[in-house]
C-alpha cells in the first residue's frame, strides 16, 4: 500500500527516505502530514541544538568613539558609525 518516499530536508536541504513503515506508522497514529526534516535535524532539534542553522557572520570594525577593535553581526558601512559594546551601551544609557 505504501512506497518510499524522497523527501527534501526544509533545514538542511538533504533528501531523505520517508519509508513505506514510517508512512504506515504516521498513518496509524493519525498523523496526517509528512515529516519535513531528516533524521539528523529531527534529532538536532529535540536535543535543544535548533537544528542546523548557520553561525551568524562576524564582521570586524573599528569604534568610531573609542578607536578599539569591535565584533559586530552585520557588515560595517563607510557612511555609519560602528561603536564597540561599552561605548554602543554608554550611548543607549545617555551618558
Amino acid at each position: 500500500m505504501y512506497q518510499d518516499k524522497t523527501l527534501i530536508c526544509k533545514d538542511c536541504g538533504k533528501e531523505f527516505v520517508f519509508t513505506a513503515g514510517e508512512q504506515e506508522f504516521y498513518a496509524e497514529k493519525g498523523f496526517e502530514n509528512e515529516p519535513q526534516r531528516c533524521r539528523e535535524c529531527r534529532q538536532a532539534r529535540k536535543n535543544g541544538n535548533g537544528g542546523a542553522k548557520p553561525q551568524r557572520e562576524m564582521y570586524t570594525a573599528i569604534c568610531a568613539s573609542c578607536g578599539k577593535e569591535a565584533r559586530v553581526p552585520f557588515k560595517p558601512r563607510e557612511d555609519r558609525p560602528v561603536y564597540c559594546s561599552e561605548c554602543f551601551a554608554k550611548m543607549r544609557a545617555g551618558e
